[in-house]
């Protein structure tokens, strides 16, 4: 899909999403670098936060790509400015219900209108799969990825504690649908 937007100082923006291929894995393993640093700083502890950014390197995304995945990406002007991975609903006891498993945009996009682009985009993508209903996790101390769900319309449906490195953390779920 693709749309234009005006800009008063450069002319037209044209922003699309598509799905990744096995090219995008350098751009991916940037983007998730640089927008797990700016989501997750102070509230993920620094070694864990650099080990799992570490695991993500473009080798995980064109490995991904081989096993037949991919993520449905948004750029503008033909830069890759973020990625979400979605699909049925882990685990799959919910029939009819899809997941956005991540949702990520590079720092300097934030504000820019394209997340909620992505996210609605993602979400007709599942429901042109037959998954109407739509979940979402967040960590709680991300509270601007909270207040964007919230936001979009989603509604608080669960809370859950995880470990990441030595950190007992919340997960917020919520829900649309």
């Amino acid at each position: 899909m693709m749309v234009f937007l005006p800009n008063d100082n450069e002319g037209t923006k044209m922003i699309r999403t598509r799905w990744s291929t096995p090219e995008d894995a350098s751009a991916l393993a940037d983007l998730h670098r640089q927008a797990w640093r700016y989501t997750y700083a102070g509230i993920i502890p620094g070694r864990a936060l650099e080990r799992i950014i570490g695991s993500r390197g473009p080798k995980w995304w064109r490995h991904m790509h081989r096993r037949g995945a991919s993520v449905l990406v948004v750029e503008l002007d033909g830069q890759v400015a973020g990625y979400a991975r979605l699909g049925p609903v882990r685990p799959r006891l919910l029939k009819g219900t899809g997941e956005i498993y991540e949702l990520y945009l590079a720092p300097e996009f934030h504000g820019a209108g394209l997340g909620e682009y992505l996210f609605q985009e993602a979400r007709r993508r599942l429901i042109s799969r037959g998954l109407t209903r739509l979940v979402v996790w967040s960590l709680a101390a991300n509270e601007l990825g909270c207040r964007f769900y919230l936001a979009l319309g989603g509604r608080e449906i669960g809370r859950t504690r995880t470990r990441i490195g030595g950190a007992a953390l919340t997960r917020i779920g919520f829900a649309w649908g």
